[in-house]
């Protein structure tokens, strides 16, 4: 709420900001997306292609925790609880569509772990639409009922971070010891690639790339109008004062886990594309460090902005690429530092540094007596 009273008062005193124009935020994000779609008209690389689409599962992470941390203002420390089952879903799949039903219908680390029939576990996945499905709804799910439960209890602030960082943890303990069903520490790694309407899919070839592009394009756009829509003003208030929005008859907990979830969904359908193009899961998808350091990137570009996230999410994941081989072990130690400066002298992050530079270009510009300056401040604001 203090937010936006603020924003009234800067508009009041008759200044402008481009940060917050729609026009020109969803000129940012078309540009943005132009940008990335381009790649592999430019690039025959199979490599570039596959880690570039990597990094768009990264980017997808990052919209996932600025929607919930971000505007919805719920510190999620267990992000990969939905990433992770959803690759794991995805993974079993895959791993289901190598087996043949008749000669050979268990796969082969059951059989070294004395399982001589398919658990009922996995039956589902022997059907590629329901093995998906299930895949992107389980976790949907579990963020449902688990952000009912917690947030009717009013659970809130650093409690919430400590509950899914445990539930977080319990869950990879969990996959580790079910040895039999799902390979342990080893990961389940099908030998095929994905097959979709009888194709496959190459996961070094344009065709993964584009499905990748698509997914990032629709769960962006999607958050961005969620966001600017009544119920992601609601949602956004409540970020600032729970108990103001429930005094004026909103059912903050509904809210709460309504975002929660989309959250959720959309990390699921991270999870299902990165297994579909590098062909393995294991728990490490479920390893906290992984998704501590989600939370890391969106902090870095800015946790209030969609885009400035991805940003983060790329610059981070493209440096730990480029730079984790020089520095190795020490790369953790420069990426904390420049959180910790982040945090200290950018609170909003990168996105919030640009937000400071073009409102002062705003205010100059409506305080300039040229007859041009009158063009920006007939901006609106978000």
């Amino acid at each position: 709420m203090s937010g936006v009273v603020a924003k009234a008062r800067v508009e009041k005193a008759g200044m402008t900001n481009l940060y917050h124009s729609k026009t020109a935020q969803w000129a940012v994000y078309a540009v943005f997306f132009v940008a990335v779609g381009v790649v592999p008209l430019i690039t025959s690389d199979s490599f570039l292609l596959n880690q570039f689409a990597v990094y768009g599962v990264y980017a997808m992470l990052a919209v996932s925790i600025s929607l919930g941390w971000g505007f919805g203002g719920i510190l999620n420390l267990g992000q990969g609880i939905a990433f992770g089952l959803a690759a794991y879903g995805m993974g079993m799949t895959m791993q289901m569509q190598s087996q043949d039903p008749v000669s050979s219908p268990i796969p082969p680390f059951m059989l070294n772990n004395s399982l001589d029939h398919l658990p009922a576990l996995w039956v589902p996945f022997s059907n590629t639409t329901l093995g998906i499905i299930l895949a992107l709804a389980v976790p949907t799910l579990f963020y449902v009922i688990f952000g009912t439960l917690v947030f009717a209890a009013r659970v809130s602030g650093p409690f919430i971070a400590i509950m899914t960082l445990a539930v977080l943890s319990a869950l990879n303990t969990l996959i580790i010891d079910m040895q039999p069903y799902t390979n342990g520490v080893n990961g389940l790694t099908p030998p095929s690639p994905l097959k979709l309407f009888g194709a496959d899919i190459d996961p070094y070839g344009a065709t993964s790339y584009w499905i990748v592009f698509g997914l990032l394009v629709l769960t962006t756009c999607g958050a961005k109008l969620l966001t600017q829509s009544k119920f992601g003003l609601v949602t956004q208030a409540l970020r600032g004062d729970p108990e103001r929005v429930r005094f004026l008859g909103y059912n903050v907990a509904v809210y709460e886990t309504v975002i929660y979830a989309i959250s959720g969904f959309i990390a699921a359908v991270a999870g299902c594309c990165f297994v579909m193009l590098v062909q393995y899961v294991s728990p490490a998808q479920l390893d906290t460090n992984f998704s501590i350091g989600m939370v890391i990137w969106v902090g870095i570009g800015g946790r209030f902005s969609l885009i400035g996230s991805i940003i983060g999410a790329l610059m981070i994941q493209g440096g730990q690429s480029y730079l984790g081989d020089q520095f190795l072990n020490s790369w953790l130690l420069v990426l904390g530092g420049f959180f910790i400066l982040v945090v200290r002298f950018l609170p909003k992050g990168l996105a919030g540094l640009l937000e400071t530079v073009l409102g002062m270009v705003g205010t100059r510009r409506r305080s300039s007596p040229l007859p041009q300056a009158a063009g920006a401040a007939d901006m609106p604001s978000q």
